[in-house]
């Protein structure tokens, strides 16, 4: 996986953005990241001509005022990073292609957008995001405290598990190699299983036994750097394993989600898969970060801003 070098962080001036921020400085303090970009995005505002012709500055002061906002929550809880380049940036539009025009733009290695859980507002942004931006996506709930002790990676074993997993490690390599991932695999027992003549509970054993053997074969293929990771297995019990992901997270109580984002070519960009669709939807407590390799999405971005 690639360095957190450029970051885009989407603020709303809501009482969220103080977390946003927080997060922010401990991505750009772990990554040594060169570049940050605090972004707000004003709907269209539809001025009357008139009304614009009468007030010239109407739209400036708007903007700088919104400018000195964002500066004045950044200089209060952001972390100084003597290496860390900031700007300030205010558009207007429609929030998603904003987002994904300057990500794509600048280059971006994440962004960084927040989950509202009392606050007002919705979560559609994060999943139009998912889909559809070039690099990884940060979706942090309200009241998130920045911090790596514990990571989830739910696995499947596929190629995605393993772009997830290997941003984990790096992720705590750069934390201090200290703190724990956690390997998930949820798997469930066919309905069929009694035509095998075998129970229920020694189907299960079977099922296990080869998420077991398929851990080890992942495992294998990636480099942990000597980081300590403990495989889970999960039988989904109710054909639901986003709760089982969701239940084992608070059980271990694990700082953070990693997943990987399923669509890694042109051809399946706007698929992140199920599993992922539904963590962004059900999710309200843990971070949740959705790896992408960087730029899988950039060749379908003007047809997506078509959209």
């Amino acid at each position: 996986m690639y360095q957190i070098k450029k970051l885009i962080v989407c603020l709303d001036q809501s009482e969220l953005d103080e977390t946003l921020v927080r997060f922010a400085s401990f991505v750009a303090q772990v990554n040594q990241t060169k570049k940050i970009y605090f972004t707000n995005v004003i709907r269209n505002m539809n001025i009357p001509k008139e009304v614009l012709q009468e007030f010239p500055n109407l739209i400036e002061n708007m903007v700088e005022e919104r400018k000195g906002k964002m500066k004045a929550l950044v200089n209060k809880f952001f972390d100084k990073n003597k290496d860390a380049e900031l700007s300030f940036m205010v558009k207007e539009g429609q929030l998603s292609k904003k987002i994904l025009k300057l990500a794509h733009e600048k280059s971006a290695d994440m962004i960084i957008i927040g989950r509202k859980v009392n606050l007002s507002g919705t979560g559609v942004l994060s999943q139009r995001l998912a889909r559809r931006a070039s690099c990884s996506l940060l979706i942090v709930p309200e009241n998130s405290i920045p911090k790596i002790d514990k990571l989830l990676v739910p696995s499947d074993f596929s190629d995605y598990s393993k772009d997830a997993m290997e941003e984990a490690i790096m992720i705590v390599e750069k934390y201090g190699g200290k703190a724990k991932i956690f390997c998930q695999n949820v798997f469930s027992i066919p309905s069929g299983y009694h035509f095998t003549g075998k129970s229920y509970e020694e189907f299960a054993s079977i099922m296990e036994m080869h998420a077991e053997i398929n851990y080890k074969k992942f495992i294998r293929k990636i480099d942990t750097k000597g980081i300590a990771i403990t495989p889970l297995y999960t039988k989904d019990e109710d054909d639901d394993p986003v709760e089982d992901i969701l239940s084992k997270a608070e059980e271990i109580h694990a700082d953070g989600i990693i997943i990987g984002a399923k669509g890694r070519t042109a051809a399946t960009a706007l698929f992140i898969g199920s599993l992922a669709e539904r963590l962004i939807q059900m999710n309200d407590r843990f971070p949740l970060l959705v790896t992408r390799p960087k730029g899988k999405n950039a060749g379908i971005l003007d047809y997506i801003l078509e959209i």
